[in-house]
């Protein structure tokens, strides 16, 4: 039988049309759906994977606008993903659907910068700490270092209101003797030892604090006190973004001693029957005079974009900052470039860039013996008018090293200028999948221009009729580096990273020439004549009028690797090994070796975690590593150089003994780490302990001159500990629609001991640190010892006793041998027995707490700071409670005339004379809880232009302090050799600061 006979010709027809039908159906059903794909903020992304759910054909790409066009049935659901962004499921509904995506911030946040490249977090065997853009703290801030405040475990930045200042940053503990040698190394987007002052706030992108060894040590020689990363943005595919943000900010005077009046004066002095020496009938608020409310803005302006191989982003920061004492500002302009592209058919990338940076630094006077504004503010007598009847300004002349403060401000001139360029070339080769190599390059040159000028009405250089200093400086550094690194997994279980490189540094005081001079007719050029001095005829004097500026060079050559690997993501070790020669040391020991090992288990990787659903992430991580401090030493420390040692007859000779045995300090750090999260992440955090060993500390000890030329020689004896543990929780504490509040809280511990100064071959005596330099006390005037098994930081004063009956002064007195109070008091304690151990300058505790709330398009931000358990030898109330002080006319503090008058028997008051030498009457429990930041930002966004958003901000800093200390601020100066130490003509005044703001994406 046919085919033809058994399906009819009038079936087929039927079937055709059925056929027809249904294709016709199903094309009326996946309709034509286009639609744009942006981020929030509303910029296109290029790129998107769109593709229908369960289909394995349906799919496309998103254009250079974002547009895309797919066929879709209406109840179908489109997925759309994107690297670094959240996937999306969205159902059709109609012919028109744009989607708003999402930054994936956990993806994010799982790769970490880790030395010569980047790293998952899972595969991470150190202590690293990661602070986004976003979370950095915001202020008038002249250094970003200050952003850090709070924002890391262990990190301890101690800020400054000086907007010429930079603030004091330890990272785990003071690891050296040499307060120029404290600070983390610089990083900045790969190129090392880079000032951080040629960045830009807003030019941030991230910052990786390296907190242990086993991450710092791949720095060798550069990293016993840490290493912190900057990364800088980049250019964007796509469109071209311009940015601009802006602030204006106000700073006012936190706090201000309570010092007498002229009237709290006359009135004191008659009850207790004296006769001030300098009434001249003024009433004047010195602080009043000196301070002001600064003034600061900034802006900044940047551009990035590119297409598919080229990117490309400049930016243009211009600040400028008023101290809030009147003469003190800075203005600073930071331009940066880079251009990066892909070139042999992606395989080769290379960027090329610059940054330039030129500021111009005004200051006052600060120095001690009285020549300082901020202790001129507040010693100088209100009995004194601002000027006298010629229309000058005062200058009492009842005592010495008394100076009018406004006088200093107009009358002694000082500025800064810098000039800095870096020019950076980099170029990565991409040889095979897994395998890049890398080469970068990078020269900075600096240049610094220092002058002061003191005019011919000067206080503190009368007698030279206008004196000027002038000198400028240059350097140059050099810096070349190239290393490869290897990725590569195996049947999915297998993971090896391995990373191998050479690294040349090289910095050099190229020149550098100044002079005084001295002997003006007028004061009308300041700075800018020095031809027309007299007094010396311009012919310097070389051994007083020149300024020298001491050849410094230094070369470094490196090599280093490191290679991790890890089974089935469960278990990894990592091992690094850098190899550091420096000319900077003796001929024997210029060679060092800085290894580390760290192994991590993520434990909820296990089978036997699977079933489980309470933590969601568990890894445990140990780790030894060794890395040096090469920093904070005079130039060629190690070589016997010649120079003048006596000037008065032009004689030279030996001026630094050779010792081919220095080399650099080394610090071995073990630390165990465990990192954890609860409820899908929402809860998470870390638990650190470190126990972190420093030897070979470097020092000058005097030598003997029979045996030496000359009488000191920098050597390597002493050895010091650090132990602590740090806590950090973050928590996504309420997550509901439209409601988001985060907080984050770090506490960190450390525990400081010296453990050895001196051996057989060098030993002083001469620890002695932290004279406050108070009124009346011309000898022994030193708060603190650096001793062998204490802290550094630690107290070793005389004990108060109180007064006697006849208003004197009395201290405990201690035996000689054993330390121990005898029981009996004295006037005249001894130095030599009666020092004891008074307390330490180190916190037990330190806090920082962020808090972040969002509500639509409304931000807040609370974060507060905190350090608990240290001491602090208040100097200024030492000073301003002097016997001499007020004796000698001067001011004191409205305290000194219930604290420094004794009530005899017979009921008459009699002052107390004695000086105020060191004791623990002036050391005060420096604990505090500081209410650092409040933020409050409300962004627009619907903008139907060239808008895309539009945020406006405002800020508050240092709102509020928590603190029993009686001295203007509990957050003294916590770097250095004397911590703690509150020194009054140094001290500038910390502010209370408010900052509106602006921020406009285009």
């Amino acid at each position: 039988m046919t085919r033809k006979q058994i399906y009819p010709v009038w079936m087929g027809r039927v079937l055709s049309f059925a056929l027809l039908f249904v294709v016709s159906t199903l094309a009326m059903l996946a309709q034509k759906v286009t639609g744009v794909v942006k981020d929030v903020a509303g910029e296109p992304l290029v790129g998107v994977n769109v593709k229908e759910k369960g289909s394995l054909t349906n799919g496309t790409v998103t254009k250079i606008d974002g547009s895309y066009e797919i066929n879709a049935e209406k109840g179908t659901t489109l997925v759309f993903s994107y690297i670094g962004f959240e996937k999306k499921e969205v159902v059709v509904k109609g012919s028109k659907l744009d989607v708003y995506m999402s930054e994936d911030t956990k993806m994010i946040s799982d790769v970490v910068v880790v030395g010569y490249g980047t790293m998952r977090r899972k595969d991470v065997t150190s202590s690293i700490t990661t602070v986004k853009a976003d979370d950095l703290n915001r202020g008038v801030y002249s250094d970003p270092a200050q952003m850090l405040q709070g924002k890391v475990p262990g990190l301890i930045v101690t800020s400054t209101g000086d907007p010429n200042g930079t603030p004091s940053i330890t990272l785990r503990g003071v690891s050296t003797l040499r307060a120029d040698a404290m600070s983390p190394y610089y990083v900045i987007d790969g190129i090392p030892g880079v000032d951080i002052s040629m960045v830009s706030p807003d030019d941030i992108e991230s910052i990786d604090v390296l907190r242990d060894a086993t991450a710092s040590a791949i720095y060798g020689s550069k990293a016993a006190n840490g290493v912190i990363i900057i990364t800088t943005k980049s250019g964007k595919s796509g469109r071209t973004n311009v940015s601009y943000n802006a602030y204006v900010g106000f700073d006012k005077i936190a706090k201000t001693l309570d010092m007498m009046s002229g009237d709290d004066l006359r009135s004191f002095a008659k009850e207790v029957g004296v006769t001030l020496p300098n009434d001249n009938g003024g009433n004047t608020d010195w602080q009043k005079e000196v301070l002001r409310t600064g003034v600061s803005h900034n802006h900044n302006v940047a551009i990035n974009g590119g297409n598919g191989n080229t990117k490309y982003m400049a930016s243009v920061n211009y600040m400028s900052r008023q101290g809030i004492v009147k003469g003190s500002e800075m203005n600073r302009l930071n331009l940066r470039a880079l251009l990066s592209s892909k070139i042999l058919k992606d395989h080769l990338d290379v960027s090329v860039g610059g940054h330039i940076v030129y500021g111009k630094f005004k200051g006052v006077a600060m120095n001690n013996e009285g020549a300082s504004v901020m202790d001129a503010m507040n010693y100088y007598s209100p009995l004194n008018p601002v000027y006298d009847a010629d229309g000058n300004y005062t200058w009492d002349k009842t005592s010495s090293k008394n100076y009018n403060p406004l006088s200093m401000i107009n009358e002694d001139m000082g500025d800064n200028t810098w000039k800095r360029q870096q020019w950076i070339a980099k170029a990565a080769l991409h040889i095979i999948d897994g395998l890049d190599w890398n080469v970068n390059y990078s020269f900075t040159n600096r240049q610094r221009t220092s002058r002061s000028y003191n005019s011919t009405k000067s206080q503190i250089k009368e007698g030279y009729n206008g004196y000027l200093s002038n000198g400028t400086y240059f350097n140059t550094e050099h810096s070349f580096e190239t290393f490869g690194n290897y990725e590569h997994t195996w049947a999915d279980i297998h993971k090896l990273s391995a990373m191998l490189g050479y690294s040349w540094e090289e910095r050099s005081t190229d020149d550098g020439f100044g002079f005084n001079t001295y002997n003006f007719a007028d004061d009308y050029c300041t700075f800018y004549r020095p031809d027309y001095s007299v007094g010396n005829n311009m012919m310097l004097n070389i051994s007083t009028d020149v300024i020298g500026s001491p050849l410094y060079y230094r070369r470094d050559i490196s090599f280093y690797g490191r290679l991790n690997y890890s089974l089935l993501g469960r278990y990894i070790i990592q091992g690094t090994l850098r190899r550091d020669g420096s000319s900077e040391f003796g001929k024997n020991h210029r060679w060092g070796t800085f290894p580390s090992v760290s192994a991590a288990w993520n434990i909820t990787e296990e089978d036997f975690m699977k079933e489980q659903n309470v933590l969601s992430n568990l890894k445990f991580r140990v780790g030894y590593g060794v890395s040096g401090n090469s920093f904070g030493m005079e130039s060629m420390a190690a070589i016997r150089t010649y120079g003048m040692v006596d000037r008065a007859n032009n004689a030279y000779g030996v001026n630094k003994n050779e010792n081919s045995e220095l080399k650099w300090e080394a610090t071995a750090m073990f630390n165990i780490g465990i990192d954890y999260a609860f409820l899908g992440g929402r809860i998470n955090g870390t638990i650190e302990f470190y126990n972190k060993k420093t030897t070979d500390l470097i020092w000058n000890y005097p030598v003997s001159t029979d045996r030496y030329p000359y009488g000191y020689m920098t050597a390597n004896v002493g050895e010091m500990t650090n132990r602590g543990i740090e806590f950090t929780i973050n928590a996504d504490v309420i997550q509901s629609r439209g409601f988001r509040w985060n907080t984050s809280l770090n506490l960190s511990h450390n525990m400081n001991r010296v453990d050895k100064l001196t051996n057989k071959d060098f030993y002083t005596s001469d620890f002695f640190q932290g004279d406050p330099m108070v009124a009346g006390v011309s000898a022994n005037g030193s708060t603190q010892n650096i001793m062998e098994g204490e802290a550094l930081g630690t107290f070793y004063t005389y004990e108060f006793a109180g007064f006697n009956d006849k208003g004197r002064a009395t201290y405990y007195v201690h035996d000689a041998t054993t330390g121990a109070r005898t029981g009996e008091t004295t006037t005249a304690p001894s130095s030599d027995r009666d020092r004891v151990k008074t307390g330490c300058a180190q916190p037990k505790l330190t806090l920082g707490w962020n808090n972040t709330l969002t509500w639509r398009d409304w931000s807040a931000t609370v974060f507060f700071t905190g350090s608990f358990g240290n001491k602090i030898y208040n100097g200024s109330r030492a000073n301003y409670m002097s016997a001499e002080l007020f004796s000698n006319g001067k001011n004191v503090l409205k305290d000194y005339a219930s604290e420094q008058v004794a009530i005899l028997a017979d009921g008459t008051k009699v002052l107390c004379t004695d000086a105020n030498i060191p004791s623990d009457r002036w050391i005060e429990n420096g604990s505090y809880l500081r209410l650092q930041t409040l933020t409050l930002g409300y962004t627009f966004r619907k903008f139907d232009g060239w808008i895309k958003d539009l945020t406006l901000y405002g800020t508050a800093n240092n709102l509020f302090t928590i603190t029993g200390y009686k001295g203007l601020d509990p957050e003294v100066n916590m770097g250095g050799i004397s911590p703690g130490v509150d020194y009054r003509w140094s001290t500038y005044p910390h502010t209370r600061s408010y900052i509106v703001g602006v921020k406009v994406n285009f």
